[in-house]
């Protein structure tokens, strides 16, 4: 375990991890820190005492319309108090979360309530009419609305104000028992639902806290969530932590970067964690230096790698630093980060966080381990791993393998134990007979002046097999040409790894989180040049 050597100060690797759920240290921040403020979202707030309150009433309502411990309860809300309470509520009732994305097709809604049989749905108010008349096709027997209208008897505005706040508790098997169910992206075909146990979603927290939380403070966090709680990563870095710290999480419904500086200016928010899309639109703000980031003393990025420069910026602006984590829904998400208090390479994922064990492994025979420097698959073993897919058991028995996380992700290892992301198995670029990695394309051409953003991905070739292809988004108020992003790429890429093409676009395809989706762009091209992989 190379990376024990360059371990921050003040972190042991190898923990005692309590057998415990997120529904003991509800009840424990209950017991402990009553009147700390949980919960804020524009003029609004709530202690833990009243969070626990509306937990239980909840709660009591599912009980009473008869949903036992282990059924489906898919929530299919945005960013907002309600939603936290909704995932606690489930919790304690020992049902099964199953997470969804407010911006989902009917299709895609079809499709994951049917795959795992859930029988109640809580939905915003304005999605209710388009995806009324899909119950009836579905497993669904129970709606509740999230709406303000206290006179809805299916309301929670309903049940939170005229509710008992009274609930049995569920006795719960931490390592068996299935809190979540968080399905991936599913851009490179069907939707896996993976299984989330109690102990599962628990140690990532504890383990994440241990690694990352030098410097926090129980009942003294404020962190600002801009991140969709619907996603594994803010519902774990942001959430669930803040729980686990008896401390405060400002929610934003829809992400803003006036709003975000103007809540960290005058909340004095300590914590930050973002993506590279959300830093990004921090470091572009016009404003950015009129407003004091000094309170923040976490910033993790995770959800897709972040670009040395656009980390130099903000740092740079802010005087914020940044780690880079990494992460995945099959681990609850956290496996990998810099310390917050040592030392943060640049284009590194870190290292494992404590109780998690990493391999570069072969991509030929996916067992032969890789020497250091030399890319392979990264595989994971931990607390935080998955029991499984839902109801998958060949996709199960692909991805887990005598106890290791096979990610799809392809890493290397350096000699001080830190890791660096190259790309996804499936999104090699192979020329010549030589294998490409898109990020060290992309890492190139970010900094370029004029670029914001930028993706590279393999297009066919006659003679080489594939070439590198670029779509680039400038920044605001920037023009170059294709020739010229070309041109910038000689002397800092190998002949072979030079981009070939390059077209220009307002935006990219994102995921809710801000990922941008290679394989969409990969997909749009295959279908130009008509080609089945």
């Amino acid at each position: 375990m190379k990376w024990l050597k360059s371990y921050p100060s003040q972190v042991v690797w190898e923990i005692d991890i309590p057998e415990k759920t997120m529904v003991d240290v509800f009840y424990e921040a209950l017991d402990s820190s009553p009147s700390q403020i949980a919960l804020i979202q524009d003029n609004r707030s709530l202690t833990f005492e009243q969070f626990g309150s509306a937990v239980f009433k909840l709660a009591n309502q599912f009980q009473k319309d008869g949903i036992k411990k282990g059924d489906r309860i898919a929530l299919m809300m945005k960013n907002s108090i309600e939603y936290v309470i909704s995932y606690y509520a489930a919790l304690i009732t020992g049902a099964t979360i199953v997470q969804n994305n407010p911006q989902y097709t009917r299709h895609e809604l079809y499709y994951q309530l049917n795959n795992t049989a859930t029988n109640t749905l809580i939905i915003d108010e304005p999605l209710l009419s388009e995806f009324e008349d899909l119950y009836d096709k579905t497993t669904v027997n129970k709606v509740y609305v999230q709406t303000s209208d206290e006179s809805v008897l299916n309301s929670l505005g309903y049940i939170l104000r005229n509710g008992i706040p009274k609930v049995e508790r569920v006795v719960l098997n931490p390592k068996e028992d299935v809190a979540v169910i968080q399905f991936t992206g599913g851009t490179t075909g069907v939707s896996k639902g993976v299984m989330l146990t109690h102990f599962n979603i628990f140690s990532n927290v504890d383990q994440t806290h241990r690694y990352l939380g030098i410097y926090t403070q129980r009942n003294k966090e404020k962190l600002l969530n801009v991140l969709p709680l619907f996603h594994v990563y803010g519902m774990t870095v942001s959430m669930n932590y803040m729980v686990y710290l008896h401390s405060t999480m400002i929610i934003i419904p829809k992400y803003s970067s006036t709003d975000t500086l103007e809540i960290i200016h005058n909340k004095r928010v300590t914590m930050f964690p973002g993506t590279p899309t959300i830093y990004l639109g921090i470091n572009q703000h016009p404003d950015i230096k009129s407003y004091d980031l000094t309170s923040i003393h976490t910033c993790v990025s995770g959800s897709a790698p972040l670009p040395v420069e656009v980390k130099k910026q903000f740092e740079q602006l802010t005087g914020a630093k940044v780690v880079d984590a990494y992460g995945l829904s099959e681990a609850s998400p956290v496996t990998h980060s810099n310390p917050v208090n040592g030392e943060r390479k640049p284009g590194s994922i870190g290292m494992p966080i404590p109780n998690t064990q990493c391999k570069i492994v072969s991509m030929t025979d996916g067992v032969t381990e890789c020497a250091l420097n030399e890319p392979g698959e990264l595989i994971i073993k931990g607390p935080q791993v998955m029991k499984g897919y839902w109801e998958m058991p060949e996709e199960t028995e692909n991805a887990l393998r005598d106890g290791w996380l096979y990610t799809g992700d392809i890493a290397y290892m350096d000699e001080d134990g830190y890791c660096f992301i190259v790309s996804r198995k499936k999104d090699v670029i192979i020329s010549g007979g030589f294998n490409i990695y898109p990020r060290e394309v992309e890492e190139v051409v970010y900094n370029h002046p004029s670029v914001k953003e930028v993706v590279a991905i393999g297009v066919p070739h006659d003679y080489r097999g594939e070439t590198v292809k670029l779509f680039v988004v400038l920044l605001e108020g920037e023009t170059t040409t294709e020739e010229e992003i070309i041109a910038y790429c000689h002397g800092k890429l190998a002949k072979y790894k030079l981009p070939t093409q390059v077209e220009f676009r307002e935006d990219l395809p994102k995921t809710a989180v801000g990922k941008i989706l290679r394989r969409t762009l990969v997909d749009e091209e295959r279908l130009k040049h008509k080609v089945v992989k």
